[in-house]
């Protein structure tokens, strides 16, 4: 009867030792199978039962049949707005200015921003730069007027940090889930007065103050 007793311990114990070493070798496994992870600037978004899709930065478990997927790139994207010519910003002393501004955008890295991005625009199109451009094209423009008109041209080559902080701030924080990162000043001159129109009240205006400017140096 003992020896019967230590044989079922034996087993037992011999049982749990395979299910533990089991276990131990399927956890790799498992995370191979199932577990899918994100490199750094991409957002994974995880559909499943819930009302709510959830978002992860690092990774989770897919499964099968119960889950969904989707990746939304979080990188950096720029959006150019180039203005010359008769498209030139106007100053405050109407000398239209050659400008062109690089904006830094990039999806807010928090689980509404990303959702937002992703139901407004897709999150395959949240990366796509012509999509990125016609959501914000006409915002940057009209903060470049609006920034630029309060300067005169000399002033406005004279304190190009300033005038790009004026339109950081003009630009604003409600951007539909995407943080303005940083704004660069690619290119300014002064719009070349061959360039302008003189049956244009405010171009003609521009060059009698430019033709005033350069007969004074």
């Amino acid at each position: 009867m003992f020896q019967s007793v230590d044989a079922y311990n034996y087993y037992f114990y011999f049982i749990i030792v395979q299910a533990v070493i089991l276990s131990v070798l399927a956890i790799p496994l498992w995370f191979r199978l199932f577990y899918v992870k994100v490199e750094q600037g991409v957002a994974l978004i995880k559909n499943d039962m819930s009302p709510e899709p959830k978002v992860y930065f690092s990774g989770a478990f897919i499964y099968p049949v119960i889950n969904m997927k989707e990746l939304m790139k979080v990188s950096l994207i720029t959006v150019t707005i180039d203005r010359k010519g008769c498209d030139g910003l106007i100053c405050r002393d109407n000398i239209r200015t050659d400008i062109t501004l690089v904006f830094y955008l990039k999806v807010n890295e928090s689980s509404e921003a990303v959702l937002m991005v992703a139901k407004s625009l897709g999150s395959q199109r949240a990366s796509d730069k012509p999509t990125v451009n016609d959501l914000f094209n006409a915002k940057f423009s009209e903060a470049m007027k609006t920034v630029a008109i309060k300067f005169e041209f000399v002033g406005l080559m004279e304190n190009i940090e300033t005038f790009r902080d004026r339109i950081i701030e003009v630009v604003g924080d409600d951007l539909n889930g995407y943080d303005l990162e940083d704004v660069a000043v690619d290119y300014l001159e002064q719009t070349p007065i061959s360039k302008l129109e003189p049956d244009n009240v405010l171009d003609a205006e521009g060059i009698r103050k430019v033709t005033e400017l350069t007969a004074m140096t």
